[in-house]
């Protein structure tokens, strides 16, 4: 519990990195005990709560690229205590500068081996939300050499326009590769260490590689949003959803300040 509560040290460097680039890798963030304890935690409820029984060879791209599950601190007091960790919620506000975040959502991306990749895609196409002060945290639970798929970030790609109105798929794999090939941001696919995690913005463009090992690479992430989030009218079928399922009860143009959405720090 200390690990989940004791701040992180954050460099003014790394804060002026995040604004650049919309994403960051920090090292040794949790210690080996601590994410072996939460490995097995989380992934005891995804087994609990994953219905997916199609053969991996029989899915679309995007049900290759991993299983996934949501807001399992609604399902799991244990799971709960690592989701609403301070260190993690005060990295996501430190980086965003804002004055708190609140949840938007968390969910574990089990890739399997032998998943396919997660294509190219901005997360917060999906988000019905009324500025880009958004963050997820991508936590591997165990190391994640190149082989098994890492996240691989367009640093700064954040500014690019095109492709943003694309859901994850097939044609924003082709889309986006082809237009950040014309681009000077700088790819970066490296693997994680144990203990090191990512950050990033909700419209920086990235993608993870296959796992072509017969592990599952499992990782957790949460979503934060600025504690003082307004939620703006859907611009698409999927952010109406998301409303409905992430912000129940939440009106266009107010705070998103429901159940669904405690803040954190």
């Amino acid at each position: 519990m200390k690990s989940l509560s004791t701040p992180y040290p954050l460099s003014q460097n790394q804060v002026d990195y995040f604004q650049t680039n919309r994403f960051i890798k920090l090292k040794d963030v949790f210690d080996a005990d601590t994410l072996a304890y939460y490995n097995e935690v989380i992934s005891k409820q995804v087994e609990k709560m994953n219905t997916t029984i199609t053969k991996l060879d029989e899915r679309d791209t995007y049900g290759k690229a991993f299983l996934q599950l949501f807001n399992l601190w609604r399902e799991n007091d244990e799971v709960k205590e690592f989701v609403f960790s301070k260190r993690l919620a005060k990295l996501a506000t430190d980086l965003m500068q804002v004055e708190g975040v609140r949840m938007y959502h968390d969910q574990a991306l089990f890739k399997e081996g032998g998943g396919g990749i997660t294509p190219w895609h901005a997360d917060q196409y999906y988000w019905p939300l009324s500025s880009d002060k958004t963050i997820t945290a991508w936590i591997p639970l165990q190391a994640v050499p190149k082989e098994m798929g890492p996240l691989e970030f367009s640093a700064g790609s954040h500014e690019i326009i095109e492709g943003r109105d694309l859901k994850i798929g097939d044609d924003s794999e082709i889309f986006i590769d082809e237009k950040l090939r014309i681009t000077n941001f700088e790819h970066i696919i490296e693997p994680f260490d144990l203990g090191e995690i990512s950050f990033h913005s909700g419209w920086v463009f990235h993608r993870a590689g296959a796992n072509i090992t017969e592990q599952i690479r499992k990782v957790m992430t949460i979503i934060y949003m600025d504690k003082n989030m307004i939620l703006q009218n859907p611009e698409n079928k999927n952010q109406e959803n998301d409303w409905h399922t992430w912000c129940t009860g939440a009106k266009v143009g107010q705070v998103i300040d429901t159940e669904l959405n405690p803040i954190l720090y």
